[in-house]
Parts: C-alpha cells; sequence; structure tokens
C-alpha cells in the first residue's frame, strides 16, 4: 500500500467570496461575520470521489482537518494527533511534522498560500506534497490548477519530483491595494507538469504595455452600453478603463459600474448578485493572471460559480495584453464548481489592444 497523508484547513477560502483577500489571523473572524462558510470540504470531497487506485492508505488530519471527508469512502486510513476546536496555523504543522515521523510517500493538502507555507516549514523537501487550491491567493507554483487535476495527480504520481516555488503576500498590504509576494522556499511535487498551475508572473509596466492597455481601455469604453451593469475583476489591464473613465477603482478588488460611474467598491459575492438582480442586464471584464492564465478562481473569489450562472459565458469580457498571454497555453477557471466551469470551457476572444482580439481557449 502507498501511505499518504491527508491534511485540509477547513478556513482556506472563506474570505474570498466577501471580498476579504484571505482569512490569515483574525479576518477569519472578520469572514464569518460576513457570512462567509467554509468550502474546503466541497473541495476535497470533489477530489476523493475522483480518487480510483486502489493501493492507497491514508494517514489524516482528526475532525475536519480531514477525517470527516475520509469517512464518506472507502479508503482504509488512520487518523493521528489531535487538533484545537478552533484550528490553526500550529495544527497544520504539528499534524504534518507527525506524518513525516509515519514516513508517508506523499501528503496532500488542501488550503491556500498560507497553507503551503506551514506544510513547507513543517516538511520542508523530506516529503513530496500535492497541494489543493481552496485558499483566496494562491500564487505559489506548488499548486495544481483544479480538483479534477489534483485527482488525477494522486491517481498517477509515482516516484518522480520536482521543486515548485511556494510564494505568500502580506494580507493587509493586498487589502490596501498593494501586491508584495514574498518567496518563501521550495517544496516536491510530482514531477506531472501540465497539472501544475504554475506561479503568477509581475505586471508589465513598460511604456509599450502602459499603451496597450489604453488601447484596449478606450475600445472598452467606446463601447460600454449604457443599461448594463460592468462587473471589474482585480489587476491593471481592467483599472486602466476606470483611469480612461476618471473613476477611482480598487486595483486588487471587484468593482462595479453602471452608466460610467461605480455602484460597488471592493465588492463580495453577496452584493454582486444583488447588483445582478437590480440591473438585470450584467457582464464581467477580467484579465488573467499573468504566468498561469486564471481568469476565474484565483484572487477573484468574489465573482464566484453563482455569478457566472446568472450572467453567462456570452456576457464575459476578457482584456489583457499580448505579452501576458502570448506565453499561455490556455485559459484557465476554477470557480468551484466544475459543471458552472464546463459551461465556459471552450474558446473567448480576447481584447488585446483597440479594435485587436485573439481567440484562446478555456480549460478546466
Amino acid at each position: 500500500m502507498v501511505k499518504v497523508g491527508l491534511i485540509v484547513n477547513p478556513i482556506a477560502g472563506m474570505g474570498g467570496k466577501v471580498g476579504l483577500k484571505g482569512t490569515d489571523g483574525e479576518m477569519y473572524k472578520r469572514a464569518v461575520e460576513l457570512g462567509a462558510e467554509p468550502i474546503t470540504s466541497t473541495r476535497i470531497e470533489g477530489v476523493l470521489k475522483l480518487v480510483k487506485r486502489k493501493d492507497l492508505y491514508f494517514i489524516s488530519a482528526p475532525g475536519a482537518m480531514g477525517e470527516n471527508y475520509l469517512k464518506k469512502f472507502d479508503f482504509e486510513y488512520e487518523v493521528i494527533g489531535e487538533i484545537d476546536k478552533e484550528t490553526s496555523r500550529e495544527d497544520t504543522k504539528r499534524i504534518a511534522k507527525l506524518l513525516v515521523d509515519k514516513k508517508v510517500e506523499a501528503i496532500i493538502f488542501v488550503g491556500g498560500d498560507g497553507t503551503a507555507r506551514d506544510v513547507l516549514d513543517a516538511v520542508g523537501m523530506n516529503v513530496p506534497v500535492i497541494a489543493i487550491p481552496s485558499g483566496v491567493k494562491m500564487f505559489s507554483s506548488a499548486f495544481v490548477f483544479s480538483a479534477n487535476a489534483a485527482s488525477e495527480m494522486i491517481n498517477t504520481f509515482g516516484s518522480d519530483f520536482l521543486e515548485k516555488e511556494v510564494l505568500d503576500i502580506d494580507e493587509d498590504a493586498f487589502r490596501d491595494n498593494v501586491l508584495d509576494a514574498k518567496y518563501y522556499g521550495t517544496v516536491l511535487v510530482p514531477n506531472i507538469e501540465k497539472l501544475l498551475q504554475g506561479k503568477k508572473s509581475a505586471s508589465n509596466v513598460s511604456g509599450s504595455a502602459v499603451d496597450k492597455k489604453k488601447g484596449v481601455a478606450k475600445y472598452i469604453i467606446e463601447n460600454i452600453e449604457d443599461d448594463c451593469l460592468y462587473i471589474l475583476g482585480p489587476g491593471t489591464t481592467v483599472k486602466a478603463i476606470t483611469d480612461g473613465l476618471g473613476v477611482s477603482k480598487t486595483l486588487l478588488g471587484v468593482d462595479a459600474l453602471f452608466k460610467n460611474e461605480l455602484v460597488g467598491i471592493d465588492i463580495g459575492e453577496k452584493e454582486i448578485l444583488k447588483l445582478i438582480d437590480k440591473y438585470k442586464k450584467a457582464k464581467i471584464i477580467v484579465t488573467p493572471i499573468g504566468g498561469n492564465g486564471f481568469i476565474f478562481g484565483r484572487g477573484s473569489r468574489q465573482i464566484s460559480s453563482e455569478v457566472l450562472k446568472k450572467v453567462g459565458k456570452d456576457n464575459l469580457i476578457i482584456v489583457s495584453t499580448i505579452d501576458k498571454v502570448g506565453s499561455l497555453e490556455c485559459l484557465r477557471i476554477d470557480s468551484g464548481d466544475y459543471e458552472v466551469d464546463k459551461t465556459i470551457e471552450g474558446n473567448l476572444n480576447v481584447i488585446i489592444d483597440y479594435n485587436e482580439e485573439i481567440m484562446m481557449e478555456v480549460v478546466c
């Protein structure tokens, strides 16, 4: 049997839909106050139901950190260690160290960049990891790109591994529209490159890139419909649109525009859904994340699967510069609802300059 560890961060990603940019420290309590609900349970169950190999023996964290989900399936498993009633990063580190002592062949964990840091601190490169994304930020290249990719990696991993980076950001700075990403080290992951998300690349701030963004913005502004709500994702390319209109947008949040005026600033899923119901007609403008190509599911969880269902594929506007998308094989979506993602999969046009588009494939 192949012994694998399982650690689930039960609070990872809860801040995303309510626009909190993360749940580190006390922000978890704030997320609960705003009505956030756990998402990792759905994530890990979605992965486990697709795991087909029969030679796995799980060694799991207790309760909501792993045991609760394995109970629902037919895997052989044992539970180790203890966790606090309100789980913390110390629980993650403690369980990870116990898994090393148990000589597991891989540690499967569910969380975001903060969880990846905790596993790195405890494990280093002593045990390979399979990192299932469920956080808000997830800039680390160690993560697989979706639940389906995670199950495929679990089903097929062997003894060939490579090093991937663990990055994390300063959440307080992120809430102030400053993206301060820091490198923390590398972990070993199965050498199945096609299943890994890749790391975020820095925005191009050269003069030519700025001009291209202005060209994109000019084209969007000239084609704005007066009776339509525009949901604006994060990023400098989208911000160029509001700059062109002379209105102020949050760089790293989600905002909403109607008749060239902001009607929502740094809003969460509930506010977006209310605005869609109010204005009836809505479009979403987003830009892919450089380096990994995500349009939904990374850094903008406020634009949830429920939002995507209401708006629909035909009302998505993808904007970028050619230097960003030119190096991408495809665009990606990981909203947390695979059935919704499948409705968006396929070809979409990407506006890359004034009246200039290219077609790219979206995969989930």
